[in-house]
């Protein structure tokens, strides 16, 4: 996503990588730590994008895969 909440590939080729990654960092977690790990990673993130119009762009976007 861009700063305007787009689901444009900003990691390019490093996509797999950063999937691979995020589920190494999940493996040998139960369901409730990974939940945890999630939260976590959201408000990290969001604490780096540190622009609340984007994020609420992002939020959007995000929301749209569940209607």
């Amino acid at each position: 996503m861009n700063d305007k909440g787009s689901e444009k590939d900003g990691l390019g080729a490093d996509g797999d990588a950063f999937y691979e990654a995020l589920m190494a960092a999940h493996e040998g977690l139960d369901e409730a730590q990974g939940h945890a790990l999630n939260a976590r990673l959201v408000l990290l993130m969001a604490n780096e994008i540190g622009d609340m119009t984007a994020l609420a762009a992002i939020l959007r976007t995000a929301r749209k895969f569940n209607d």
